[in-house]
């Protein structure tokens, strides 16, 4: 429920009807899947692409992203699911890394595009705006659960988290930063700035090179989780530091190199087919 702007998650189910259980987790999943893929078919038309295309992909890439999310979340809490291994597969009670996702929807597009001879930076481009106006979605997810959340604060738009799902550190805490609310804000601003290049793409193809959507995507949604991240109390760490932080900034930089790469040395992105 909603009072003002404190938050307060109704719980992860919508309805139970016998062994059915119907989890807002899963629900909001499969809901930014099917509006993903009717928005990036939308966005082929206007770059002459063949829907069925896209449809073929968003088989791939859900295939690839969800055991890869899962897969990387898993990973990282080695420590909990080894002395609970029947846990492993249950993705429907949380525990999935957009990290992981990430990589497993490269993976996947890289292969779809080199056995079906297209562009895979044409492809990214079609994907990308889907990708993080789903993530905006997803983070809804996170609330539902009563997890990912920041550190204790008063502030006006304070989440309470119920007792169970409260670390030991912070159990006389009730209220926390929504850092669910904070990504699914910053993910929809991300897909506005997208969906706005888009078009500007192609009122000004000379300006707007194939590759450019996916390069700003990397920066932009890395940039806004690098900041999050810093109000987290559950990030995965790899050593020393946050992974979701470490990986954030190799796509930054990856994002810079590229644009660089297409503006400033005027070349075009290594792809699987030629641009020209």
């Amino acid at each position: 429920m909603l009072l003002g702007l404190q938050f307060q998650s109704p719980g992860p189910i919508i309805f139970e009807l016998g062994p059915f259980i119907l989890r807002w987790y899963g629900f909001l999943i499969a809901s930014a899947v099917l509006i993903g893929i009717t928005l990036s078919k939308w966005l082929a038309k206007f770059r002459r692409v063949e829907s069925e295309i896209i449809s073929d992909l968003a088989i791939w890439i859900v295939i690839a992203a969800i055991p890869c999310a899962r897969i990387y979340y898993v990973i990282f809490q080695w420590q909990v699911y080894s002395q609970y291994p029947e846990d492993i597969i249950a993705v429907w009670k949380g525990g999935i890394a957009i990290h992981g996702a990430i990589i497993g929807g490269i993976l996947s597009t890289l292969i779809f595009a080199r056995l079906n001879k297209t562009s895979f930076w044409q492809l990214t481009d079609l994907v990308v705006p889907s990708a993080v106006l789903g993530q905006s979605i997803g983070r809804w997810g996170n609330f539902f659960n009563s997890e990912a959340f920041g550190t204790p604060t008063n502030l006006p738009w304070k989440l309470y988290i119920p007792l169970i799902n409260r670390p030991t550190e912070y159990i006389s805490f009730e209220y926390f930063h929504p850092t669910f609310l904070y990504e699914s804000i910053w993910d929809f601003l991300v897909f506005i700035i997208l969906l706005t290049l888009f078009f500007f793409g192609l009122k000004y193809p000379n300006y707007f090179y194939t590759g450019t959507l996916s390069l700003v995507y990397l920066i932009a949604y890395s940039f806004g989780r690098i900041l999050i991240e810093t109000l987290r109390i559950d990030s995965l760490i790899l050593g020393p530091f946050r992974a979701a932080q470490v990986i954030s900034l190799i796509m930054i930089i990856s994002g810079i190199f590229g644009l660089v790469w297409l503006y400033l040395l005027n070349k075009s992105l290594p792809d699987v087919i030629s641009h020209k």
